[in-house]
């Protein structure tokens, strides 16, 4: 589509922060800096100026910057940022302390809390305070195992303004989920729920709770949150006590560790499905400085306005949306179902809570338009500014159901990055037009080019999204990984001392990128490299198919593409309905899209964070072992894709 679905008003423009950062570059360092592309090439050309000229524009807070001081410039990874700043992230995050809300919370229950920022820095200080008493010193781990709870913004806050490292984990991760994290990291406190609620059902945890202490030896001290429990039984717990008997003393003020810019912050994991997860250990100020980076440029985030992501804990958005309140937003928070009681409730509460930037996932949009929720007709959403997509491409039928059924006047940001960066590659800009099927731009300071797979940059092709120069969000390591052998391994393997994502992406000729999946769950039949989104967008569109997978199985020395489908309740998979997906697949997309065999299974495998998984359905399907089905939500779901008698024909 050659035509925008959305352009910015000039007024909205020139309230923006990115166009006042534009033109503050433009007047102070380069007076050819008039415009978005003019000020990405500059990040590129002039990184040391462009990444002190964000700290002072952003406010950042702490002892520096000092010079940038790029040591092993030329080498990735081993760029050292910001050798001479010394700061505290729980600081940057705290810096007001008002009466304004920074933080709103809603239950699926229906239970609602309203925290103040000057609230919120003296639970905290609180909560510190007990975490000193209790031995916590910088460098030690503290780990949640929570719902998204105001207490475990409290605790990650709290743990980090003394210098300690901050994980958490939903609490519908199962024992040896949690265990294959926070076994490897030893934490010293442990954060955790009585119970939690879901989709209209009450899960107790602390059954869990009592058999993960027995296991991890390192945890001295848990601390239980009575949600959805006032009075939770901590028999069989001798290190436990709860929130209140914890933080029952009388701190009145909160004293921030400024330690080195690459401090850890916090860890973070791969998805698991195939071993133990990676333990990814991100810094401080490299953190602080890319979400600040994101929130005031790319998604205009300002002072007092309302910011949601639907997440967990155990996501990397929940980390990003709490840097929210660095940027003196009030960022909202929801733990339950987004179905419950129905498909409308996240909606609601945009309207209820004044939300101004909302995110959620791409198949969370698609699932609604499926159902036939029509937020334009039903809602009021005059607060709504800016709707965010990640988890998987956003595909061009759910900008298009975006911009027909929820509101016509909204930035929709498709952003793509991940958990190895705690950040975004791409992502959206409040000074661009949103076209199609397209993320809007390449984020300022990340050289993100498209490499074939000899190596060679190309334009308009699709390929391997890649960053050949070094950004401060990059990982400060791996836990466990003293030599950096797997770290290199995990990004610096394909192309040697460029950073290779593991997507499979296309970079437009207006300067915008569509991703097209994970490049190691690309097809590959006959030789030639398909992105499974490509096929789910034009499978997706049948309204008798709620969802798909699609996966290359081996077969007579090359590859055949397998796709798997969950249907609508009364709807058969006949003859008839698989050649209606050959042909639309065959008409939109080629005819090397179209799979050899077409199965209709009753449910999709995906991770804890809501991700289909493709690699654990090939690994099943090739009679391969899937070596951490802790990491699915739903692990029962891959036994439908065991012996099925399609494959063997």
């Amino acid at each position: 589509m050659t035509e925008p679905l959305w352009t910015p008003s000039r007024e909205r423009i020139a309230d923006s922060h990115m166009q006042r950062f534009i033109e503050r570059v433009r007047d102070r360092l380069d007076a050819s800096v008039t415009d978005y592309e003019r000020l990405y090439h500059w990040s590129l050309a002039q990184p040391d100026a462009f990444w002190r000229e964000l700290w002072d524009f952003a406010g950042v807070i702490g002892d520096g910057p000092g010079e940038v001081a790029f040591e092993n410039w030329s080498a990735m990874p081993g760029t050292r940022w910001f050798p001479e700043a010394r700061l505290n992230f729980a600081e940057n995050l705290l810096k007001r302390r008002d009466d304004a809300p920074a933080i709103v919370f809603a239950g699926e229950d229906g239970s609602r809390r309203e925290l103040s920022y000057r609230s919120l820095y003296d639970e905290v200080a609180r909560t510190a305070l007990a975490l000193k008493d209790a031995g916590v010193q910088p460098g030690d781990r503290v780990a949640g195992y929570l719902p998204n709870l105001p207490e475990t913004v409290i605790a990650m806050l709290a743990a980090t303004s003394m210098g300690a490292v901050w994980s958490s984990c939903s609490p519908d991760f199962g024992v040896q989920g949690v265990l294959d994290r926070f076994g490897q990291i030893e934490p010293r406190v442990l954060f955790v729920c009585a119970a939690y609620r879901y989709n209209g059902k009450d899960f107790d945890c602390l059954a869990r709770v009592r058999e993960l202490i027995r296991k991890m030896p390192s945890v001295e001290r848990v601390v239980v949150v009575p949600y959805m429990d006032p009075e939770p039984d901590l028999g069989g717990m001798d290190s436990a006590m709860t929130w209140d008997a914890f933080t029952d003393n009388d701190a009145v003020n909160l004293r921030f560790e400024r330690l080195e810019f690459d401090h850890p912050l916090y860890i973070l994991y791969s998805s698991g499905t195939t071993g133990v997860p990676k333990c990814i250990v991100h810094g401080a100020g490299g953190t602080l400085l890319q979400h600040l980076k994101e929130l005031m440029l790319h998604t205009d985030l300002k002072r007092d306005q309302r910011l949601f992501y639907f997440t967990t804990c155990g996501w990397m958005m929940w980390n990003w949306l709490v840097s929210g309140l660095a940027a003196e937003a009030t960022i909202v928070l929801f733990d339950g179902s987004p179905f419950h009681p129905d498909g409308n409730v996240l909606w609601d509460l945009v309207d209820e809570a004044g939300i101004h930037v909302f995110g959620t996932s791409a198949k969370w949009i698609a699932a609604c338009d499926k159902a036939g929720i029509r937020p334009l007709e039903s809602h009021d959403l005059s607060s709504l500014r800016a709707i965010l997509s990640t988890g998987s491409p956003l595909l061009p039928e759910s900008f298009d159901y975006v911009y027909r059924d929820v509101k016509p006047d909204v930035q929709l940001s498709s952003i793509s990055g991940g958990t190895d960066i705690v950040s975004c590659f791409a992502l959206g800009n409040p000074v661009l037009p949103v076209y199609q099927g397209e993320l809007q731009c390449r984020g300022l300071g990340m050289k993100v080019e498209i490499r074939s797979d000899e190596g060679r940059v190309v334009t308009d092709q699709t390929g391997e999204l890649t960053c050949s120069m070094p950004f401060p969000c990059m990982p400060v390591s791996f836990w466990n990984d003293p030599a950096g052998e797997k770290y290199r391994a995990a990004y610096f393997d394909t192309h040697p001392g460029i950073w290779s994502h593991g997507d499979y992406a296309r970079l437009t000729p207006r300067g915008g990128v569509i991703i097209y999946g994970r490049s190691d769950a690309t097809l590959n039949p006959g030789g030639v490299r398909i992105g499974t989104a490509e096929i789910y967008r034009q499978v997706e569109k049948l309204d008798e198919i709620l969802e798909s997978i699609c996966v290359g199985q081996e077969w007579d020395d090359d590859v055949r593409v397998i796709l798997f489908v969950r249907l609508r309740d009364g709807v058969e998979l006949d003859e008839a309905l698989r050649e209606r997906i050959r042909k639309t697949i065959r008409a939109n997309a080629t005819p090397r899209h179209v799979p050899a065999r077409i199965i209709a299974v009753p449910d999709i495998p995906r991770t804890v964070s809501g991700k289909i998984t493709e690699l654990a359905v090939r690994h099943v399907i090739h009679g391969r072992e899937v070596k951490n089905t802790s990491a699915l939500a739903n692990p029962d779901a891959l036994e439908h894709y065991r012996d099925l008698r399609e494959l063997r024909e």
